[in-house]
């Protein structure tokens, strides 16, 4: 009988938190078909119509280009100063690099609220106009700490012996790096830009402090709110979540290929 129920308690409960998470997903994707008018808090009716004009509703997809910029030039940054300072700490013994690890690390435990004030006072200190370049400079911060992390765990898993074998063969440092190390950390690599991106597109509390009047996507949601989200914004939401979920698929099936290429040799 123990042996039974141990048997069932864990899926069961796994089946119920996975459920629970997903409720707010099938909410937005439900009212993504209301036939909303001016509010979305009440089924009115199905429609097509959200899904054939996304852009809608006044300035929501003015938001979502403006995420999707800054998203786009912060992972850039983060991810290329990220996997520089990644190799740096695990290649490299210097002085104050222990420090310098746990000041690369202090933004994943600093509150974003007390890391959104902060950068907002030293805009103003510096008499910076807040916009989409403070907006950018903000998001390296705590993206590019999520980088180093990722990054860092894929520095070092890599076997020193492939680097010594290329050197062996009288390859260059810089072209054991490009043909030997980069091909190595890319999936690490490639990893952290789509976690640095989701954060960056996801964040509300630091770029309200920092953005000004700058909108984004969920600054938008957040003022919308007040009246009503409008159905085109959970069109958009679960547009994103499809986006997401096929490249996660595609991902694993590709890797399955792979693994399946190898295993055959």
């Amino acid at each position: 009988m123990k042996s039974r129920l141990g048997r069932w308690i864990i899926p069961v409960l796994g089946g119920i938190a996975f459920v629970y998470l997903l409720v707010p997903i099938a909410y937005i994707f439900a009212f993504s078909f209301n036939d909303a008018g001016r509010t979305n808090l009440t089924w009115r009716g199905f429609t097509l119509a959200n899904w054939a004009d996304p852009c809608g509703a006044p300035q929501i997809c003015e938001s979502l280009g403006n995420s999707l910029r800054v998203g786009a030039v912060a992972t850039v940054i983060a991810t290329v100063l990220g996997t520089c300072i990644a190799l740096g700490l695990v290649r490299y013994k210097f002085r104050f690099r222990n420090t310098a690890d746990l000041l690369i690390i202090l933004p994943l435990a600093t509150p974003e609220v007390v890391l959104g004030a902060s950068l907002l006072a030293q805009f103003l200190n510096l008499g910076w106009n807040l916009g989409f370049w403070s907006v950018i400079i903000a998001h390296t911060v705590f993206c590019m700490a999520f980088v180093v992390v990722t990054v860092r765990a894929r520095v070092s898993s890599l076997d020193p012996r492939l680097e010594e074998a290329a050197a062996d063969l009288y390859a260059s440092p810089m072209a054991t790096f490009w043909k030997v190390t980069f091909p190595l950390l890319l999936p690490g690599i490639v990893a952290a830009a789509l976690l640095s991106f989701a954060i960056s597109f996801d964040d509300f509390i630091i770029t309200n402090f920092n953005s000004g009047n700058f909108d984004t996507f969920p600054k938008f949601i957040y003022v919308a709110a007040t009246r009503g989200i409008p159905a085109q914004a959970n069109v958009i939401g679960s547009a994103m979540f499809i986006l997401a979920l096929l490249v996660v698929i595609v991902g694993q099936v590709l890797s399955y290929r792979r693994q399946k290429a190898l295993d055959a040799r």
